[in-house]
């Protein structure tokens, strides 16, 4: 005998709010990805970033 296959049909109710809240979070945050949590660094990881607060990929300036 073959299994039935069950019949998952998602009310509207639910679809439209997911879609609302989607909206939502983008207009707060912007099109893309953001996660919700970050992870937090360690302080005994060597960074030069932190050591040298005046560096090129700090500040965004290039070396030209």
């Amino acid at each position: 005998m073959k299994p039935r296959k069950r019949n998952k049909k998602i009310p509207l109710e639910i679809l439209a709010a997911r879609r609302a809240n989607r909206e939502i979070e983008q207009l707060l945050h912007g099109d893309g990805f953001h996660a919700r949590t970050r992870v937090r660094k360690s302080k005994k990881v060597y960074c030069r970033k932190r050591k040298h607060p005046t560096a090129e990929g700090l500040l965004g300036v290039s070396g030209e």
